[in-house]
């Protein structure tokens, strides 16, 4: 059911479902139908137009009922098409999987065997096998198989490549599973959503393939009916009784647009990605669907975030992902955003410049000002404009997020030329510059490297100097040293703290690591549930934290020197953000629970100067918090 929902979203593939149902059901039902005998022949009621007594569609040049050949040639164009596709899908994914999983010279050897089967043209090397095998419907059924089997070959085999060198693969060999084991339990179930797939979009080919075949008189013998035979009968008649082509011509084009626009929505509705409620392109913006006019513009903060809301609509469900934050971050500034994985971090940060993908996600509520003006909602071309430019971003996985088949080099040529119409030459040497700024040696050669060929540390180097190309007045980085050893990370947290300082950059940085925020951080902001629920200054925060849940996540971090001490876990899990409990969503898991913490709404209140915490019962000293 879950599968039609999604084939129903596409109402060009449901209209095709729609009418091939009619027709594979029409093909089914011929037999029981009163229908003429399709090969009874009756010269003297040759070319009877159609609407004719006892003849719906007219007859033919040899007075055969046009409508009962019709039904009979499409269940058996229908029954040939199906086939063909079966068993080219069958032969050419045991091809493709075998080729890619075992690789090496097997791969080699059946592949160059494909290639040299795709060198011809299909419709030559299929009348030349029906040549060789000689004219009749089942050996064009095996000639289009066989024409067809390099395309699935080739598709299955590039699938199972990828496949053939994941960890799940190895581990299966490591406990002695069998190679046909394996193709059979952990390949083939991976692979069967692409065969699916191609078969859907090939179908139709395989009938007008048949078709023409027996237009030709290789195919369909008479008295037999297929759509393509009638079509061949009737071309002597085309100018002087058209309807003997037009009938069999128009079921044929009914049938392969059906199968086409049916094929578009399997790919389409068995694509992982559309789970998330995708189906769409995700837009150039992030939607916005604010309730009400936006909070008026407060202090003089170079980027203000106010009450910001964003959800995301999966089917009938909203995911609250971000719940009315509150944030500013000033020139010259850092901001610690930190909090476990799925508290709403990196939602927030993408937000203020509308790059959280749409559909599914909606900004519901809430500004994001900078520079005083807001930006929720702005025009594409005054966001794009902002872009890299005013707002920075330095992503977690620079190896995701640089195109592997370009140099660095031209990657910050062209986030340079993107905004401002600079000469390649300045350009590349300001793109030098950028890497000597973030300290990579040799930039001179290393601007034409590939991202492959750089280090990890070496390659979040080329995301900040991205990041930097365009002098931006703030930048936000999504836990860029999260996947960097400790010796890079400090490398990188003091090149930004550098660079902070000497350019007088405002940083919003977000991580799960309170060293992090120790090193580099003035303000911290702890989030949970997509909630801010304690922020102040940095120091203020380590020292006599006010929350349970930042004291709970500071006792999850290792300290050197301390002595021996118990790393304590925090219990339970983060609630699911589309059904947040009532009052605080952290009460499940807090050891100071009280009754009323499960009531009403909790507010963001002061607790000392300039420290805002989101609770009703507060720690009071570090001491306490440790408990």
């Amino acid at each position: 059911m879950a599968f039609l929902g999604l084939l129903a979203r596409n109402r060009l593939a449901l209209a095709g479902l729609i009418v091939m149902g009619v027709v594979v059901g029409l093909a089914i039902l011929t037999p029981i139908l009163p229908l003429a005998n399709p090969d009874v022949t009756n010269t003297g009621n040759r070319f009877k137009p159609p609407f004719s007594e006892g003849a719906l569609l007219g007859t033919d040049h040899l007075g055969r009922d046009l409508l009962s050949r019709l039904m009979w040639g499409t269940r058996l164009s229908l029954a040939v098409g199906f086939a063909a596709a079966i068993i080219a899908a069958t032969l050419g994914a045991a091809i493709g999987i075998i080729a890619g999983f075992y690789g090496g010279r097997t791969d080699n050897v059946i592949m160059r065997g494909v290639d040299m089967l795709m060198a011809f043209p299909y419709i030559l090397l299929a009348l030349a096998i029906v040549a060789a095998l000689g004219p009749g419907l089942m050996n064009a059924l095996i000639a289009v198989a066989a024409v067809n089997i390099p395309f699935f070959a080739r598709n299955i085999r590039g699938i199972t490549v990828g496949i053939a060198r994941k960890e799940f693969v190895d581990a299966a060999r490591l406990s002695g599973m069998s190679d046909a084991r394996i193709i059979l339990t952990e390949i083939l179930p991976n692979v069967v959503p692409v065969i699916v797939i191609a078969m859907s979009t090939t179908i139709g080919w395989m009938i007008l393939e048949t078709a023409g075949l027996s237009f030709l008189g290789l195919g369909s013998q008479p008295p037999q009916a297929d759509l393509g035979s009638m079509l061949g009968e009737a071309r002597s008649a085309l100018i002087t009784n058209p309807h003997t082509s037009v009938v069999p011509g128009a079921m044929i084009l009914i049938i392969v647009m059906a199968i086409n626009l049916l094929g578009d929505g399997v790919r389409d509705a068995l694509d992982p990605r559309l789970k998330s409620g995708a189906l769409e392109r995700p837009m150039p913006t992030t939607r916005v669907a604010r309730q009400g006019p936006a909070p008026a513009p407060q202090g003089d903060a170079i980027l203000a975030l106010q009450g910001l809301e964003t959800q995301f609509h999966v089917k009938d469900r909203v995911y609250e992902a971000v719940g009315g934050v509150s944030l500013e971050v000033h020139p010259g500034e850092c901001l610690g955003i930190i909090g476990e994985s799925g508290s709403g971090k990196s939602v927030t940060a993408l937000s203020v410049m509308g790059l959280v993908a749409s559909p599914p996600g909606v900004i519901t509520g809430g500004a994001v000002r900078f520079k005083g003006e807001d930006l929720i909602g702005a025009p594409y071309e005054t966001l794009r404009s902002l872009r890299g430019k005013k707002v920075a971003y330095i992503f977690q996985d620079p190896l995701a997020t640089l195109h592997p088949l370009y140099t660095v080099g031209q990657q910050l040529i062209e986030a340079v030329q993107c905004h401002h119409r600079t000469p390649r030459a300045q350009a590349r040497a300001q793109a030098i510059n950028l890497l000597k700024a973030v300290r990579i040696p040799n930039a001179e050669s290393r601007v034409d490297s590939y991202p492959h060929e750089m280090s990890g540390g070496m390659r979040q180097r080329v995301g900040i100097a991205m990041a930097l190309a365009n002098d931006p007045e703030v930048i936000i980085a999504d836990e860029p040293t999260t996947a960097l050893d400790v010796t890079v990370q400090a490398q990188i947290l003091s090149l930004l703290d550098d660079l902070r300082r000497e350019r007088g950059l405002a940083i919003i940085f977000i991580t799960h690591d309170f060293g992090v925020v120790a090193q580099l951080c003035d303000r911290v902001a702890v989030m949970y549930a997509g909630r801010i629920v304690e922020k102040g200054s940095t120091q203020e925060i380590l020292d006599a934290p006010a929350h349970p849940y930042t004291a709970k996540l500071m006792d999850c971090v290792p300290e050197l020197g301390a002595g021996r001490r118990r790393l304590e876990a925090i219990p339970g899990l983060p609630p699911v953000v589309d059904r947040l409990p009532a009052g605080c969503a952290f009460a499940d898991r807090c050891h100071k629970v009280q009754p009323a913490c499960r009531e009403g709404e909790v507010a963001l209140a002061p607790h000392a100067a300039g420290h805002l915490v989101r609770c009703k019962d507060p720690e009071t000293s570090r001491q306490e918090a440790a408990q």
